[in-house]
């Protein structure tokens, strides 16, 4: 095929719908989501980019335990063909002077499947400063089974799979690399199959249904269109990932209410349980009723991470004694497979008993102690030493940011007590239950309730979307433990690297922006940053710049994703504002003057004023109003004073979006200066003066954000 510019001759085509399905063994249920999702996503970005899809063509994932597939609309059975425009070589170089093809030009014809009888042909065009030789010719679009070929392996090339399983294929020899064995392969174009392979596998029609249930095995499918009615009636298998977690919370919801109860929320089990069913089948179970209130946390939490089950709460969101299974199989008698799971789930209450009532029996503070027996890090010491850097910083945050002896002395307690619950039996059984077992065994040792809450909130936000701590204390130490953290790796130079992030700096980082913009703490980011550094003494070198500048990284991504621009967030974040809490406002400012018809004019303007400032000397004396000279720069001057004034009185007040609008009235003043004034005047100090002036109105028009950052 020759290669180079192209324009595609359409020809009318008739479509037909298309089906591709990958029948595997049972993919990992926590990525399952997000493979369906991928394979189905490149599979209909591959074909578009060869020209058969149209701009109507929809693609719908399909992801079940043991399946991938993809339904396309609208699919061309052929490509259209295109005209191409070959460029070959200078004229000078492929013809000779009476005109005759040169061995270079003959060699490269034949590079592109053409041969010495196309020269009379060639097109001659300028190219450059050059005359050059191209070739016109059609070359044929793709049929779909190339096509889906090439899409079909790129899409198995791109799928984002952490770790690959070698397998051999039935001949004996043979090994490949996949998720999972593959056994099926399906490729449906309306009601014909299309002839490619993937995996040693070559495409057919028939599919598997559930293992113990389907009706029909194997499945013969009549046509693209009919797979997931067939699959659901022919192999009782429901093929829609979100079909499939729709029919769990709906049946999750109808057998909670029976007994007027919820079923605990938790979309990541619901995700998980979607992907390991094929059958949904909710069955209610129970276990005893005498569960002590701290014992319930830990079984709430097997429950949902080691059986999958969903715990049912009562009106007030305690912990009952149900919960509901979702199974994948439907027997006439449900009653063994209710028994098992009942069963299960009794040893896992002893243990939960046990533990707790072990526990109780020594108190927080007495285990602080072994924190100094457990290594944190190699440069940075061990847990207790940790521990007594997080008091320090949250002891100066407290001051800092509240003053009063109270809570500085609660926040101390507070963190020093906030890792003992490490040593405990219950974390050590269950890690996720830090911080939570933390807040029970203080309560029943007579700490506080603020205390209490503290110490099982300091490790909140955990993920992306967690609550974040309910009380002054808990953000305290919670932003000491956090800064710590970030401090400490910054200090020794162990940086997150691509997609490694071992101590979770990246949500760290998150973490604390959240607390200084969401909660409104009265520290700005840098002051933060310094009060946290002298905790460690001589142990690191100080990080501020690149840990600042990772911070604000974090904080640059986080808002992209929540819509705002890139140039809203640049003209924001390039001033770097101190206090988190006022960059909201700040971009709900600049998102409101940049919709002002004078907008444009004065962004454009700020980034002239900010460029001749840059190449400028610095300069001498100061501004005065008499060395105007230009009536056009007294009228900048005169405006500057009017509407400057109010614009820095709207910025105190924090009112943001006042002080931008009222930028508007400089629009006139700002042309007619740039219309009318030469800045860098021969005489120094009408230069000097007018530098001053620029100087000025620079930073009134930056206040808020870096208006040049919104120039074109």
């Amino acid at each position: 095929m020759a290669i180079g510019k192209t324009t595609e001759k359409t020809t009318e085509k008739t479509t037909k719908n298309l089906l591709v399905e990958l029948f595997v063994e049972e993919l990992p249920p926590k990525a399952l989501r997000k493979l369906g999702e991928a394979f189905a996503g490149a599979l209909s970005a591959s074909l578009k980019s060869q020209g058969l899809t149209t701009e109507a063509s929809v693609v719908t994932p399909f992801a079940s335990p043991r399946r991938l597939a993809a339904h396309l609309t609208e699919v061309h059975s052929h490509g259209a063909d295109k005209a191409v425009s070959n460029k070959l070589m200078p004229v000078s170089v492929g013809l000779t002077a009476d005109g005759a093809a040169t061995p270079a030009l003959i060699k490269k014809l034949a590079s592109v499947g053409a041969d010495v009888s196309t020269v009379p042909k060639l097109k001659r065009q300028i190219d450059g400063k050059a005359e050059v030789l191209f070739l016109d010719s059609i070359v044929a679009g793709a049929t779909l089974a190339q096509a889906l070929q090439k899409a079909i392996e790129e899409a198995v090339a791109k799928l984002p799979i952490p770790r690959v399983m070698q397998y051999q294929l039935d001949d004996g020899w043979t090994s490949v690399n996949f998720v999972r064995p593959a056994h099926g392969l399906v490729a449906l174009h309306g009601d014909e199959v299309v002839p490619v392979g993937i995996l040693g596998l070559v495409a057919g029609r028939k599919t598997r249904g559930h293992r113990f249930e389907a009706a029909i095995d194997p499945i013969e499918l009549t046509h693209a269109d009919h797979y997931a009615q067939q699959l659901e009636a022919e192999g009782a298998v429901i093929a829609s990932f979100d079909d499939r977690r729709h029919e769990i919370a709906r049946q999750l919801g109808a057998a909670a209410a029976k007994h007027h109860l919820s079923p605990i929320e938790d979309a990541a089990l619901l995700d998980e349980v979607t992907a390991l069913v094929e059958r949904p089948n909710v069955l209610a179970c129970k276990f005893e009723q005498t569960v002590s209130r701290g014992a319930q946390e830990c079984l709430i939490l097997t429950m949902k991470a080691n059986q999958k089950y969903f715990p049912l709460l009562d009106s007030a969101g305690r912990l009952t004694h149900q919960f509901l299974v979702v199974s994948n199989i439907r027997p006439i008698d449900a009653s063994r497979v209710i028994e098992g799971n009942e069963r299960v789930v009794r040893p896992r209450l002893a243990d939960a008993k046990f533990f707790f009532d072990q526990d109780r029996k020594r108190t927080l503070e007495s285990r602080v102690a072994g924190l100094d027996k457990v290594v944190y890090h190699g440069k940075l010491g061990t847990q207790g030493e940790r521990s007594q850097r997080v008091r320090a910083i949250a002891r100066a945050i407290a001051t800092q940011a509240h003053g009063h002896d109270k809570v500085i002395v609660e926040a101390d307690r507070a963190a020093m007590l906030a890792k003992a619950d490490l040593l405990t039996d219950m974390v050590g059984e269950f890690p996720e239950l830090q911080g939570v077992m933390g807040a029970y065994y203080a309560l029943h040792d007579g700490e506080t309730r603020a205390v209490a809450e503290a110490i099982e909130d300091h490790y909140k936000p955990r993920f992306a979307g967690d609550q974040l701590p309910r009380g002054d204390l808990g953000v305290i130490v919670a932003l000491a433990d956090k800064m710590e953290t970030l401090v400490g790796m910054f200090g020794i130079g162990q940086l997150p690297t691509g997609d490694k992030d071992p101590f979770a700096l990246r949500r760290h980082a998150l973490g604390v922006i959240r607390m200084l913009a969401e909660r409104a703490v009265a520290l700005d980011l840098s002051a933060l940053v310094a009060l946290t550094v002298p905790a460690f003494g001589t142990l690191i070198t100080d990080p501020t710049v690149p840990l600042l500048d990772f911070i604000y990284d974090r904080l640059a991504g986080a808002l992209r994703e929540q819509g705002y621009s890139a140039q809203e967030v640049d003209a924001v974040l390039s001033l770097r504002p101190a206090r988190l809490a006022d960059v909201p406002k700040r971009l709900a400012a600049v998102r409101a003057f940049a919709a002002l018809p004078e907008a444009a004019s004065l962004a454009a303007a700020n980034k002239r004023i900010g460029n001749i400032l840059k190449k400028s000397e610095t300069p001498d004396g100061s501004f005065s109003a008499g060395g105007l000279v230009e009536s056009a720069e007294k009228e900048l001057h005169t405006a500057m004073d009017r509407v400057g004034a109010l614009a820095r009185t709207h910025f105190e007040r924090e009112d943001f979006e006042a002080s931008l609008r009222e930028l508007a009235g400089l629009r006139s003043a700002v042309d007619g200066f740039f219309d009318s004034v030469m800045v860098n005047a021969e005489d120094r100090s009408l230069r000097n003066n007018r530098l001053w002036l620029l100087k000025d109105l620079h930073a009134a028009m930056n206040r808020v954000a870096d208006l040049s950052k919104l120039a074109a």
